[in-house]
């Protein structure tokens, strides 16, 4: 056998997990998510309920954000730690929970290596937060962790089908994602949730929704995601000036396809599971 063929037949190389995430955190580092999560409130209500939280409750939210569950879980009178690995981030939580006069404890946290003593919480959540997360076996477990025997965990996850989907291969046609890196629109199928979550869980709740994005146009929502959405605006800036007009038109196109305003405006129902898992 030569050398070449040798080197083809050899297992790939393991993604560098370390690299990546410091490249995700300097994604949603840059721009101001906060722009875009704040559209997306309902979510964060919507799995509190689910969750059907009581007050008093111990509650973590993971991948926080802005703290939209965070928020929603505080106006239930839960006792409730914020955490995420943006700092700029955390400081939109906290003056939004200043705001509304709730004493929420914000902490900079890895997911994958969160700061919390096993079975500290009764409920643990994330809303389109750690799907993002490159080692999806670690951050699983680390959720079941600090969940307490018989709590819940919560996720609000975007479906590989629905419109984040898309997008996310719409953007992977122009910028392919590192090589090895198990894509995060697989924490929205149910599979993969099993694979994570089964061997924990006593149950698993799965319903499928509808987050509806609604901007004044395409071109709006396409303004607000490459200047705010970490993700987009980093797409954007990787890829070379003549190239970038290509992956506008298509991220317009894209709102075309799902579209259902039947005006100049933009109505987009984006698909994701809302998850509720009781821990053993």
């Amino acid at each position: 056998m030569t050398a070449v063929a040798a080197q083809s037949n050899a297992a790939p190389a393991p993604a560098d997990l370390a690299a990546v995430k410091t490249r995700q955190q300097g994604a949603w580092s840059s721009g101001d998510y906060a722009v875009v999560g704040a559209t997306l409130q309902i979510v964060g209500e919507q799995l509190c309920e689910a969750l059907d939280l009581r007050a008093g409750q111990k509650v973590l939210d993971v991948a926080a954000g802005n703290g939209n569950a965070t928020l929603a879980a505080a106006r239930r009178w839960c006792d409730v730690v914020s955490t995420d690995y943006v700092p700029s981030l955390l400081e939109r939580g906290r003056a939004r929970a200043a705001a509304e006069g709730f004493n929420i404890d914000f902490r900079q946290a890895d997911a994958e290596a969160l700061p919390f003593a096993d079975a500290a919480f009764d409920v643990v959540a994330s809303t389109f937060g750690v799907m993002f997360t490159p080692n999806q076996e670690q951050a699983a477990a680390e959720m079941v962790r600090v969940c307490r025997p018989s709590g819940k965990i919560g996720l609000a996850n975007w479906t590989p089908d629905g419109f984040i989907g898309h997008l996310f291969k719409t953007i992977g046609k122009h910028l392919p994602p590192p090589a090895g890196v198990k894509s995060p629109a697989l924490w929205g199928t149910s599979a993969r949730l099993t694979e994570l979550f089964g061997p924990a869980a006593a149950s698993i709740a799965i319903k499928e929704r509808d987050f509806v994005f609604r901007y004044k146009s395409a071109q709006h929502w396409l303004d607000v995601f490459r200047t705010y959405y970490g993700p987009v605006l980093k797409a954007f800036e990787a890829l070379p000036s003549q190239a970038q007009p290509a992956l506008a038109a298509d991220l317009v196109a894209l709102v075309g396809q799902f579209n259902r305003s039947g005006d100049s405006s933009m109505v987009v129902p984006s698909a994701y599971i809302e998850i509720v898992v009781t821990r053993r």
